[in-house]
């Protein structure tokens, strides 16, 4: 029997004040399990985004709760939650998050780098992910030199270059070319995504559906279903 990795309960979040005051998260729950690449779809605004920020530890819901593994991660001090968002969760932000002052290589290797990992193993742990998205040849590159697409490639290699055991993406092929994007996912499964790993992805691009085990629709801060695998094909 698969065992759940992420739980969510009644998760509920409101943004503003008064008349500007929006429920972007009403009452969402899901679980998803080790070993599964769980999809979230929906339209701009439906709370994919604001649902996964609480999920990962970056966003604290108004009410409800999360537990990955086990543990309600909102019970976590300060520390203890910097420590898990370090160790447990890798995370590709839709508009990236990269160090202009840094070398591509040097973005990459971030992760490795606050885990204390050593400087020259960490570098090449780094590049060798940075070939995998096909990118060592940007190695010595800052970001800003990089295309869109570029770019959220380095953040991809960011993501899965310490292997946490929950991968988070936010539209993680929206500036890809199709078969770039394909090769990512593809890799994820293969590779990354074992019995103790779960990769949620909220995504847009149908051509990606074909990785998922599951895929649950939202609309209007609200989940509204959730398909299997043998659904979706």
């Amino acid at each position: 029997m698969a065992k759940t990795a992420i739980s969510a309960h009644q998760l509920v979040k409101w943004f503003g004040e008064g008349d500007a005051r929006t429920n972007a998260v009403k009452v969402a729950s899901f679980e998803a399990n080790f070993g599964e690449i769980f999809y979230l779809v929906g339209p701009s605004g439906s709370g994919k985004t604001t649902l996964l920020s609480m999920i990962s530890g970056i966003l604290k819901p108004d009410s409800g709760r999360v537990t990955i593994d086990g543990s309600d991660i909102w019970a976590l001090n300060n520390d203890e939650l910097a420590d898990f968002r370090l160790n447990r969760i890798g995370f590709v932000f839709q508009d990236y998050h990269l160090f202009p002052r840094l070398t591509t290589l040097e973005n990459v290797a971030i992760p490795l780098i606050l885990k204390k990992h050593d400087w020259d193993e960490a570098m090449q742990e780094a590049l060798k992910y940075l070939d995998i998205v096909g990118l060592k040849n940007r190695a010595q590159l800052p970001p800003f030199k990089l295309s869109g697409g570029e770019q959220q490639r380095v953040a991809i290699a960011r993501a899965i270059v310490s292997q946490p055991d929950i991968l988070i993406f936010d539209e993680p092929t929206a500036s890809l070319d199709g078969d770039t994007g394909k090769k990512i996912m593809s890799f994820i499964k293969e590779e990354i995504l074992n019995e103790n790993r779960c990769v949620l992805v909220v995504t847009h691009d149908s051509r990606i559906f074909e990785y998922a085990d599951k895929i649950m629709k939202m609309e209007d801060g609200a989940v509204t279903e959730i398909e299997n695998n043998s659904d979706i094909k």
